[in-house]
């Protein structure tokens, strides 16, 4: 099957997409359908798309050779730039497509990796990135670059792609090296600032969803942060904080996180673990659904999956359907866990944020426990830290010592205990 078009514009690179239905895969419409917004992110325009249904993919060209020669045979009228596959290719059905079709061929795992190359802007996002990038170019080296020299930079050889063409595996991986104790370094800053939000200690919030699910516009709606915010896949990588203060005064840090998606690429995942450690450490997610997905149900799982690789599948989380205003739905079925608490909402009207509040200081306010403390007169600055951060349940005077009891959480308990030398 295939779909072809001949606008004239070569302003954008144009791109062929080519995707597989397997008995072991569903979803092949909707899988094209993300692989194209995914080639749109990375600014290609989709010229074509072709697709096959195998029992078994082949081993030197994932596609049959019959598929091969029929997209051949469409090249000189589409003039594509490169092919684009659904499917991760191994090294070797990369290198023979390259060689069949005398283009860049690349593959989901390469195109993800690409836009975020594009999208990174701190130094560690970078890094990442990069890392990431080599990680997966390095068993590609091989005898690879030969003919892919006379084609050209462009999608998927963005990054050190551009850079690393012609050198060998010994050089990218004293690069891989360098860059791992570069990101060492990073995330000894990064774990220090964490552990400075842990001095002043709010309970974190971690907005967490499939890309594009509209956590940067709930960012927005909660925190007024002025976050970046796109209708398109990866438009936030690097983690915003911001500060929120609840209907009862309490005040809590929102971290606003890179989106997931369907085949992450597992370099990814690792190279970007010092970022998705905020999610980790969060002491509430707000897991965000777009309810306009056909494939919501699906997507929900993908996120699920992700927390439970990054160690994270056990934090509380509130499930929040999002876009309903557009879905049409007043309280969507959800799957997954059917203990979660489920708050739908419109990030983008506001409708249903005040309840999602209500039941983030609810939920909080479980985790809160009962605890005594005792202040000499020259603890007063802790003190007042407990009256702003915690509820008073009682106070007493003994002689020179003040004698408290306050309902609060056990991140703050935990640092007043600390700061008193009390042992917990």
């Amino acid at each position: 099957m295939k779909q072809v078009s001949s606008h004239p514009c070569r302003s954008q690179e144009r791109a062929i997409l080519v995707g597989v239905d397997l008995p072991s895969l569903s979803h092949l419409g909707h899988n094209l359908e993300e692989l194209e917004k995914l080639a749109q992110s990375a600014g290609a325009k989709v010229a074509g798309k072709f697709t096959q249904r195998l029992k078994r993919v082949s081993p030197a060209t994932l596609i049959g050779w019959g598929k091969v020669e029929e997209i051949q045979g469409h090249l000189r009228e589409i003039k594509p730039d490169l092919v684009i596959f659904d499917e991760d290719l191994s090294p070797a059905q990369q290198r023979n497509l390259e060689s069949a079709f005398q283009l860049r061929v690349i593959d989901r795992s390469q195109l993800i990796l690409d836009i975020f190359a594009q999208r990174a802007r701190s130094n560690e996002g970078k890094l990442q990135v990069e890392l990431a990038q080599l990680e997966y170019l390095l068993p590609r080296l091989t005898r690879r670059w030969t003919h892919l020299s006379r084609l050209g930079g462009g999608i998927g050889t963005r990054g050190p792609g551009e850079t690393q063409l012609e050198v060998d595996r010994r050089r990218v991986r004293e690069k891989i090296g360098a860059l791992k104790r570069r990101l060492v370094t990073v995330e000894r800053t990064r774990s220090l600032q964490r552990r400075e939000r842990l001095e002043v200690p709010y309970a974190t919030i971690a907005l967490v969803g499939y890309t594009n699910s509209g956590k940067s516009t709930l960012m927005n709606t909660l925190t007024r942060a002025g976050v970046l915010v796109e209708d398109k896949l990866f438009a936030t990588l690097d983690p915003t904080i911001r500060c929120l203060r609840l209907s009862d005064g309490d005040r809590v840090m929102v971290v606003d996180t890179v989106g997931f998606i369907n085949k992450i690429p597992h370099s990814l995942i690792e190279a970007f673990k010092s970022t998705l450690e905020e999610v980790r450490s969060a002491d509430l997610l707000l897991h965000l659904v777009d309810m306009t997905s056909p494939l919501y149900e699906e997507q929900i799982q993908v996120v699920e999956a992700v927390l439970r690789d990054i160690g994270a599948g056990d934090t509380p989380y509130i499930m929040v359907p999002n876009k309903v205003d557009l879905a049409g739905l007043p309280f969507p079925r959800l799957v997954g866990n059917g203990t979660r608490e489920a708050c739908p909402i419109s990030a983008l009207t506001g409708q249903g944020v005040d309840h999602l509040l209500e039941v983030i200081g609810n939920i909080l306010d479980r985790g809160k426990e009962q605890s005594e403390f005792s202040f000499s007169p020259t603890q007063g600055s802790l003190l007042s830290l407990l009256r702003q951060r915690g509820r008073i349940l009682d106070e007493k005077f003994d002689g020179d010592t003040i004698r408290v009891t306050a309902l609060l959480s056990p991140k703050l308990a935990g640092q007043i205990r600390k700061r008193l030398g009390e042992v917990c």
